[in-house]
């Protein structure tokens, strides 16, 4: 049973902290009558879509005759009043919190989910559903005209691409833990979350399994009323439930392309997602968001910083920043990044703990900003949001205390760079590896073998939605470093404390005996007593290294300059504390495992064990660029 509980509090953390707060404390027939009080209900409104296919909707607004605006959250999750015979408070609490501050809560699942008709795919597809929600909220009697979007994760993913569609009721939107959104941005390529370098990032596999639902699901019979559904849904929620599977072992299958298949899951959609490479042209047809597209409604966005894509979702705010046409539009943007996990923004705590590690005191007022945000987009109060809220609101581990800064990176942080060093065995944390700021003389690289079928394991990390497979945040890495397929560079003790805020860039001179393979790379804050706590990771695929629209395999003897995705962070090094980086080929489950074949590794079973290097000195100048502010 811990195995199904890992999977299912995986799932919940894709929710948004603020729909899906723990049960109140306050009795079930209490927050009922209280919402009752002030609000007009009326559940499972079926709204319309352009191709007539309909969306089940619960409404929550005010009594009386007075034109409110609305938050609109659209979800793949479930979100019925009922379940297991039993009354459920979450939508009712949160549509209290809404209503009672003069909105309307417009609550929505995505077509194909429980009660909305339709066949479902990721984000919510097509973009023009959320376009039509906007049209006929706008259309009622009691709407304003005014709309927000508002949610975390797999409720915001969508917000970015309807965002660029850019109706004029779509006044202002709060994404949050939004990166499985963000297809394309600049160089970076992730296609919502699926790679990161060219690599599979597999979170997806799992939380596919518990989230897809089957074709041949029951369904509502057509000419059901709206009595007839609210009804319905005090017996049947339409959730399906998924046996319990220990995720570790699941993600472990080969070939990944039958992961699913192999424990009896859903996997039409995964079956299409599987097989596409990173530049395939379903990427761009679908919900996610690419930069030749254009934002133009004002945003209040929200990361953190061991959130599976802290770095494309910091890329993509400074995108809107520096991009958008409009340049009124490109002042109406703000960024919040929390220490925090996927999601948990409001579970930080006196003493927040992520991982293993104490960053102190990450409370922020954010229901206060968020409500002052929608005052002034859809109610039109002239508060003194802007004037009070930094452009960056963003939280430095280490010293741990929120700092603010008009730009991201902070406009101080200046990229310094070291350089990697050794005598060629930086092999493990007993070998000599270095970080410096001077290049080496002479090359001797540093060699390991990667063995696909012995990977290096994930230990914390910014991931999420993995089950039991991982778990997420800052953890002492001492007992990896053991490893002699983990390069281990590290600076000398800090004579003085060291502020590193911003992307983290490295350029890797690598190679190879095989055609092709992997590259990753984690950065570590190492204390006094060897602890050694990750801040952020990459991966890059050897193969993509020119670029994601086409695949350039290696050669054996042949040196190649690799530039991996940046890392991302606010991390205090105190004095005393040392400077690490750690470098391997894998990094697994968190990402697919390279076989080394030069094959399409999703459909393949057979492995390649490769001896691979990386290169140090004046002519492969191996390096990352820290981001330290003065």
């Amino acid at each position: 049973m811990k195995y199904f509980r890992s999977i299912i509090i995986a799932l919940l953390l894709l929710i948004s902290p603020t729909f899906l707060a723990q049960e109140s404390t306050i009795e079930k027939q209490d927050i009922f009558e209280k919402l009752g009080e002030i609000a007009i209900v009326n559940q499972k409104v079926m709204m319309p879509m352009r191709d007539g296919i309909r969306l089940a909707t619960d409404i929550y607004r005010p009594k009386g005759d007075t034109k409110v605006p609305i938050i609109y959250s659209r979800t793949p999750y479930n979100f019925n009043s009922w379940g297991d015979g039993k009354q459920r408070t979450r939508t009712a609490e949160q549509a209290y919190e809404v209503v009672k501050r003069g909105y309307a809560y417009v609550v929505q699942n995505e077509r194909g989910r429980y009660y909305s008709e339709g066949t479902w795919d990721i984000l919510g597809v097509p973009l023009t559903d959320g376009y039509d929600a906007f049209t006929w909220m706008k259309e009622q009697t009691w709407s304003n005209g005014k709309i927000g979007t508002y949610g975390c994760s797999s409720t915001a993913e969508w917000q970015m691409a309807v965002a660029a569609l850019d109706h004029p009721s779509h006044a202002a939107m709060v994404p949050q833990g939004f990166g499985a959104g963000v297809g394309r941005v600049g160089n970076i390529m992730e296609q919502g979350n699926w790679y990161r370098g060219g690599v599979e990032q597999l979170l997806f596999f799992s939380w596919l399994y518990g989230v897809e639902h089957d074709k041949f699901k029951p369904r509502i019979p057509e000419g059901a009323t709206q009595e007839d559904l609210i009804r319905i849904s005090r017996f049947y929620d339409l959730a399906p439930e998924n046996p319990p599977l220990d995720m570790k072992e699941t993600l472990a299958h080969l070939p990944i392309q039958d992961i699913l298949k192999n424990v009896n899951g859903k996997h039409e959609i995964f079956d299409k997602m599987v097989r596409r490479k990173p530049n395939d042209p379903a990427w761009f047809e679908g919900g996610l968001f690419h930069d030749d597209m254009e934002i133009g409604v004002p945003s209040f966005w929200f990361a953190s910083w061991y959130d599976v894509s802290i770095t494309p979702n910091l890329s993509l705010f400074n995108h809107v920043r520096n991009n958008t046409k409009d340049l009124e539009m490109r002042d109406n943007q703000y960024l919040v990044i929390a220490p925090t996990l996927h999601c948990r923004y409001t579970r930080a705590t006196k003493n927040t703990i992520i991982g293993e590690r104490s960053v102190g005191d990450a409370r922020l007022n954010y229901e206060e900003q968020i409500y002052s945000w929608w005052d002034y987009w859809l109610k039109g109060k002239k508060n003194d949001f802007k004037e009070k809220t930094p452009r960056v609101q963003y939280y430095t581990m280490g010293s741990n205390k929120w700092q603010a800064a008009t730009q991201w990176p902070p406009a101080d942080a200046n990229l310094t760079t070291y350089f990697l060093n050794s005598k060629g065995n930086a092999n493990s944390l007993i070998g000599e590896g270095t970080l410096d700021t001077n290049k080496a003389k002479k090359d001797n690289p540093d060699s390991f073998v990667y063995d696909p079928m012995n990977p290096v394991t994930s230990l914390g990390g910014n991931v999420c939605c993995t089950g039991n497979a991982v778990e997420g945040g800052a953890f002492d890495q001492q007992e990896m470093e053991e490893r002699a397929d983990i390069l281990v560079y590290t600076t000398d003790v800090l004579t003085e404390g060291m502020e590193i805020s911003g992307f983290i860039e490295t350029e890797l001179y690598v190679s190879s005996n095989a055609k092709d393979t992997d590259f990753t790379i984690k950065l570590i804050d190492v204390y006094p007593d060897g602890t050694a706590y990750n801040l952020d990771e990459t991966i890059q695929r050897v193969r993509y290294r020119e670029g994601y629209d086409k695949e350039v395999f290696m050669e054996e003897g042949e040196v190649y300059k690799l530039n991996l995705t940046p890392m991302s962070t606010s991390n205090y090094f105190e004095k005393g504390h040392q400077i690490r980086i750690e470098i391997s080929s894998s990094n697994f489950p968190r990402f697919a495992r390279n076989l080394n074949t030069g094959g399409n590794n999703y459909d393949e079973s057979e492995a390649f064990v490769a001896q691979n290097k990386v290169h140090h000195s004046k002519e492969f100048p191996s390096q990352i660029r820290l981001p330290i502010r003065k």
